[in-house]
């Protein structure tokens, strides 16, 4: 993924999980709009966040670097 933003690594693969932003962001205990900042690259998220994110999206911490 190269270059890519933790935010872009974590929407695309929510897309590739077919998740919308809305079950994510539930799912990860997040708020909606928390994550949606996330995603444009505007927040940057604690472990825990990265943490509960992954687990959702059953990917290694390392997918998200």
């Amino acid at each position: 993924m190269g270059n890519m933003g933790i935010g872009s690594k974590i929407k695309k693969h929510r897309e590739e999980k077919s998740l919308t932003q809305e079950k994510l962001a539930r799912e990860a205990n997040i708020s909606l709009s928390y994550l949606y900042k996330l995603e444009k690259g505007n927040n940057n998220p604690t472990f825990d966040v990265i943490k509960r994110i992954a687990d959702v999206l059953n990917i290694s911490l390392d997918s998200l670097r």
